[in-house]
């Protein structure tokens, strides 16, 4: 008879590696700056009820009878304009961050872009990463500040999709990096080189707008949002009020340079419709600044990773346009993340402490 020794197997002892999906997204851009794509854009961009947020019965008309009609070509004017070889830099610059950053994370990870509206799209990456069976997933939005949006928009869809999945891998979300030190460092830095060759006689930080209601209605409290001194500190309260974000991302850059009070402006850009949005608005500061005898003015655009429309093209010339007519003579706009290797630094912190 064996013995029990005998008659047990050996079974090997192999360690399986489980891959993690990260997912990286931006907000979209057209897929060509042609007028029927760039209308395309438009409609699915300008549909999502947390970017024009009423009822959707009154939303379709005024984006599919009004707005894109007739915004369209006027669009496709200027997307024609930052159009490059490439294509559209804010998508090209993402493919070079995927690149980059699957090469420094290494082959545990498996990085895709997305964005959130048109090619390639969140259903499609998403998609690939089910097939792959991923124990998890982390999703890494391209916005330093939160905003429902454009970070809850993308919250929103990876989770709607995810929804329909039978077997729902653990997903983890980053939420911010407007105070990430990478992120102050990259901005600043590039500041100190225009600093060193110009005196400036002015700072503007310009981030995009949204409406005043946006930040009432993301104050739980309905005490809190006053839409002034209330953004003067960041604290518990106010934490993720996208306002007080971009406040707390100028004073970090502020205290960084070695800014004096009063040479300085925290504005906010790319202003739609009647309804009121948060202020001030960058145009009229820009106009105030001129008038007041400022002749030279060092631009940020702290709410980009990607030079884009509302960068190159708003920040970098309709802006500098705008100042030159009201009396100033030199304009410069520092350079967003695009596909510097400080902004490889910062995702791959965020990934490595998700």
């Amino acid at each position: 008879m064996q013995t029990l020794e005998a008659q047990t197997l050996t079974v090997p002892q192999t360690k399986t590696k489980f891959k993690t999906g990260v997912l990286i997204v931006n907000l979209g851009t057209p897929d060509t700056p042609n007028t029927p794509d760039v209308r395309k854009y438009l409609r699915e961009f300008l549909m999502d009820g947390r970017v024009i947020d009423i009822p959707a019965v009154f939303r379709w008309p005024l984006i599919n009878l009004i707005i894109a009609p007739f915004r369209g070509p006027k669009s496709a004017k200027i997307y024609k304009e930052l159009w490059e070889d490439r294509g559209s830099p804010l998508k090209f610059y993402g493919e070079d961050a995927e690149k980059m950053l699957q090469e420094r994370l290494g082959e545990d990870y498996v990085v895709k872009l997305a964005m959130r509206y048109q090619s390639p799209s969140l259903d499609d990456a998403l998609d690939q990463f089910k097939k792959s069976g991923f124990k998890k997933i982390i999703v890494v939005p391209f916005f330093p500040q939160y905003a429902s949006a454009s970070t809850g928009s993308v919250f929103e869809k990876v989770m709607k999709i995810v929804s329909d999945w039978q077997v729902i891998p653990e997903i983890q979300f980053t939420n911010t990096f407007f105070d990430h030190p990478k992120f102050i460092e990259h901005f600043t830095e590039m500041a100190r080189k225009y600093m060193a060759k110009d005196n400036f006689d002015h700072y503007l930080f310009s981030y995009h707008g949204l409406p005043e209601r946006h930040m009432r209605k993301g104050d739980c409290t309905g005490e809190v949002c006053k839409l002034g001194s209330c953004c003067d500190t960041l604290h518990s309260m106010n934490q993720l009020c996208y306002r007080a974000q971009c406040f707390e991302t100028t004073r970090l850059m502020v205290k960084e340079l070695g800014l004096k009070e009063g040479t300085y402006t925290t504005s906010f850009q790319s202003r739609l419709g009647n309804d009121p949005w948060i202020k001030p608005y960058t145009d009229d500061v820009i106009k105030d600044l001129a008038k007041a005898g400022n002749k030279s003015i060092l631009a940020f655009s702290p709410a980009f990773v990607s030079d884009c429309l509302e960068t190159t093209i708003e920040v970098g010339e309709e802006y500098k346009e705008i100042f030159e007519e009201n009396g100033g003579q030199h304009w410069q706009l520092v350079e967003s993340l695009n596909n510097s290797p400080i902004w490889i630094d910062l995702l791959e912190d965020l990934v490595t402490k998700a």
